[in-house]
């Protein structure tokens, strides 16, 4: 516990020239190991004045910072919440809670637990890339990043863009994930004539410097390839679709602390694995979801692959359906928190549901006019923009059009529909770090929703 080297109760805080006073005990809430926190260590006022400490009054101290800030900060300690004024901008704000450190104190008191229900629109930042963004992840820490072309623009939880991460030779990115906080891995396309600038490579998320490039190898040579969708297992693997020039194509796994392949899963004879957009590790079967999705392909497949012993332990697709469903493909897949069924979305955004116990299992779907999802599938200026899935804290989220549904429950009701920004159509979205980031198509924009923090009282 931080005590005050005085002894006494009171300190008086100089901060820019405005005097605040307030208790120990309310700057020990901070922590010791923040600033504040420090200043009322034994350890750090051995060496201070002697006649300061008389006993005369309170303990002072001088800080050379913003005092505005300063007070919404002494606030939250105080109470608990954060209450900004309009005259303190934000980003001021982070800058001095990052000097006290209590940084992660103002994001907690920010965000609130992540609910669909509660979701409220905080923000729409622009890009400043040309063109249209490819996908946007969400970090741990509630920052994200897009990827437009051959960049993936990166920010931070306060929405400051950092430095942008390239892909050697600029190779247009098909996938990027945050192995955690700090780490972005990131799946690049190879193109015609050009060798070596597709595949896996990891970066810093802070400083965007590369740490590891993730080869293939077959026949102990090394292959270059294109690297489509990602996921990360239970341990130590990065996985990724591959198809290369010879005999890639399959699914790669390496080991993310060396950056060593571990493992190659060929692509058996009827089951698209290189062509993936889609891959999930299933913690509660120790199995990756393998997805390849109209319109990458006329038909669409999804297999659940065992690297234990190079098995595919289940496996479905829509080639050979009944006339009367021949014109409806499933584009997005997700798999379920039970690991036990997979939720499909079809181009008329009908969301249907495969029952993972059972082998060649008909798809039960939910018919549009049931589920009264409002938004329709919109072109993105040359292509169109498919709804997409997502589940998190047993809710389960699709977006169609430039809308975003919320479904609760076991049985998948609809229980709140998110109007996003004069965007356009939603191309891409992502949830993680309590925040929900929504990738619009025609203005290069993306959304951002927060769940607000519970009141005080």
């Amino acid at each position: 516990m931080c005590t005050l080297a005085t002894g006494r109760g009171r300190v008086r805080l100089n901060v820019g020239g405005r005097v605040f006073e307030t208790t120990a005990a309310t700057l020990g809430a901070a922590g010791r190991d923040t600033m504040l926190g420090a200043m009322l260590d034994a350890s750090w006022n051995a060496g201070r004045d002697a006649g300061f400490g008389d006993g005369a009054g309170p303990a002072e101290y001088f800080i050379d910072r913003d005092p505005a800030c300063f007070a919404v900060l002494l606030d939250l300690l105080r109470t608990g919440g954060l209450h900004v004024p309009p005259g303190v901008p934000e980003a001021a704000l982070h800058r001095e809670a990052l000097y006290y450190g209590l940084l992660d104190r103002v994001r907690a008191a920010r965000l609130g637990e992540f609910d669909g229900d509660r979701l409220r629109l905080a923000a729409s930042v622009p890009g400043r890339a040309p063109g249209d963004g490819t996908a946007v992840r969400a970090a741990p820490d509630g920052g994200c990043c897009v990827a437009h072309g051959g960049t993936v623009r990166v920010y931070n939880w306060a929405l400051e863009e950092r430095r942008p991460v390239y892909y050697p030779g600029h190779a247009p990115v098909n996938d990027a994930a945050y192995l955690d906080a700090a780490t972005l891995v990131v799946a690049a396309r190879e193109r015609p004539g050009r060798r070596d600038d597709g595949g896996v490579a990891a970066f810093s998320a802070l400083t965007a410097e590369p740490r590891h490039r993730f080869r293939v190898a077959h026949d102990r040579q090394p292959r270059s390839f294109t690297a489509g969708a990602l996921a990360f297992g239970a341990g130590c693997e990065v996985f990724a679709s591959c198809k290369g020039r010879f005999n890639e194509y399959g699914v790669g796994v390496w080991d993310w602390n060396t950056g060593e392949q571990a493992d190659f899963f060929y692509e058996p004879p009827g089951c698209a694995l290189g062509d993936a957009d889609r891959l999930q590790w299933l913690d509660a079967t120790s199995t990756l979801m393998v997805a390849t999705m109209f319109p990458r392909t006329d038909s669409s497949f999804i297999s659940l692959l065992d690297f234990r012993d190079k098995s595919v332990v289940w496996s479905w697709s829509d080639a050979g359906t009944p006339a009367s469903l021949e014109d409806k493909h499933a584009v997005h897949a997700v798999a379920m928190e039970d690991g036990r069924s997979v939720c499909m979305i079809n181009q008329y955004d009908d969301l249907g549901f495969l029952d993972l116990r059972k082998n060649a299992a008909g798809v039960r779907w939910r018919s549009r006019s049931k589920l009264t999802i409002s938004g329709k599938t919109k072109a993105c200026g040359e292509e169109t923009c498919y709804p997409k899935l997502a589940r998190h804290g047993g809710q389960l989220f699709a977006s169609t059009g430039d809308t975003i549904s919320v479904f609760s429950g076991p049985d998948r009701v609809l229980t709140s529909t998110l109007r996003c920004s004069n965007g356009g159509a939603i191309c891409d979205f992502s949830i993680g770090g309590d925040r929900l980031f929504a990738l619009h198509s025609e203005e290069n924009v993306f959304d951002v929703w927060e769940t607000p923090p519970p009141p005080i009282i």
